[in-house]
């Protein structure tokens, strides 16, 4: 899409309401493609929403709204059409033929967004991969569009020898992406190794929730936080200081409905970060017309990425921006929730103090006896543990505290028969148990 900051292409959006999602949600649904369109460079002139059962298999949409929407994009000379659903080849190459217009689907434009935003080696890397798992079963439409681009409208594309040979290049670019790929997720495990004696708390949401405003709220830094879609690509981690701890902070891709699979499986490397997380911060906008949607697709993408059991911490930003009415029906059903606005730095030491709450809560007491030579373990225990006493003689350390099970685990490893583990109670318990 085109990108120049005097002209904007002019674009007709296409929804369609179901069984499934009602008119309010597909008028909605068609908002969020509005600034979707607006963040790559379009500008709505019109929009479109036709009542179906399904999705028609060849066309998106029935015959009279496909010839309905031709006569619109003519009269208004619209440089493109936008659909809010992922469309097949067949789909974009009937509209196309049709209209006479580009026709982009959301998982497109969405794509298109992303190629816009990626700035490091990493987040361009994951981006062309993803775009290229989208081309590839539709490449007979590409070559269709070019072909009518360089020629005349109606010319035919290239011979299926030639769209063979391109989805072997493809292919072959695909796999030289994916080795790219493996080698940066090696320096991110390096890297995350390195952290792994710092607990670790990750920012998730949908895409423009205030993440990286509350990121910067938080940790007193200056991550770039735009009001607009998808401003962060790549995850930032940062100090954050708790009133007991140093935590590590992490801010990562918003995430949205309909979030494309091929960029969920590209961008999997950069959201290792949720997974390795100990906590998640999960944030809300709470003055969107749509939140409990917005929560069921992250959650639903947290769940594709195999962070559905990592401990969640929810976070309803923007409270200035929302009503009393809004305000009441989250608390209602999300009272254990922490109400903040990141941009006015409102509920920010609440916060502060649940995130070490919830980082504590299942803590089991223990005490070590380690050699005085091991006072390097007594460092990341500080940072990992609460401690309690610490004793020193000439030739050990005893120390005591509270900790995690998965802490414990380690170093009943290499401190067997000098580690004893306690429950809520105080009654000793066996290292079997702390295993299981």
């Amino acid at each position: 899409m085109r990108r120049s900051p005097s002209k904007k292409e002019k674009a007709l959006l296409v929804g369609l309401v179901t069984q499934e999602l009602t008119t309010h949600e597909a008028t909605e649904h068609l908002n969020e493609l509005a600034r979707l369109a607006d963040t790559a460079g379009a500008i709505e002139v019109g929009r479109h929403l036709q009542h179906r059962d399904h999705p028609e298999p060849s066309s998106y949409i029935g015959k009279g709204k496909l010839q309905e929407i031709t006569e619109d994009s003519a009269a208004k000379k619209c440089d493109l059409i936008i659909f809010d659903d992922e469309l097949t080849g067949t789909q974009l190459r009937t509209i196309e033929k049709m209209t006479k217009r580009k026709v982009l689907d959301r998982t497109g434009l969405i794509l298109d967004i992303f190629a816009s935003r990626a700035r490091t080696n990493a987040a361009k890397t994951q981006v062309e991969l993803a775009q290229l798992r989208y081309i590839l079963p539709r490449l007979t439409r590409f070559w269709t569009h070019l072909s009518r681009q360089s020629g005349g409208i109606g010319t035919k594309g290239p011979g299926e020898t030639q769209i063979e040979t391109d989805r072997r290049i493809i292919g072959q670019r695909i796999a030289t992406l994916k080795e790219t790929l493996k080698k940066i997720d090696k320096q991110r495990a390096t890297r995350r190794k390195r952290r792994s004696s710092t607990m670790q708390v990750a920012i998730v949401g949908y895409t423009n929730a205030g993440k990286s405003t509350l990121l910067n709220a938080l940790t007193h830094t200056d991550v770039l936080a735009e009001d607009r879609l998808f401003a962060t690509l790549d995850s930032t981690v940062r100090r954050w200081e708790l009133p007991n701890r140093t935590v590590l902070l992490s801010d990562t891709v918003g995430f949205i409905r309909k979030l494309p699979h091929h960029l969920v499986e590209s961008f999997k490397s950069t959201l290792e970060e949720v997974k390795d997380a100990d906590l998640l911060l999960h944030v809300v906008d709470a003055s969107s017309p749509m939140t409990q949607e917005q929560i069921e697709a992250v959650e639903s993408t947290l769940q594709e990425l195999g962070a559905s059991n990592t401990p969640v911490q929810w976070v309803f930003n923007k409270i200035d921006q929302a009503t009393p009415e809004q305000l009441l029906e989250c608390k209602q059903q999300y009272p254990q929730a922490v109400y903040v606005s990141a941009a006015r730095h409102m509920g920010l030491d609440r916060l502060r103090q649940t995130v070490e709450n919830r980082l504590e809560e299942d803590f089991l007491e223990f005490d070590l006896t380690l050699p005085i030579t091991d006072f390097s373990v007594v460092s990341s225990l500080r940072s990992l543990a609460v401690i309690e006493n610490e004793c020193y003689d000439e030739t050990s350390i005893q120390i005591s505290g509270r900790t995690s099970a998965d802490i414990l685990k380690g170093l009943s490893k290499k401190y067997n028969g000098q580690l004893n583990v306690f429950d809520s109670e105080g009654r000793l318990q066996p290292m079997v148990e702390v295993h299981s």
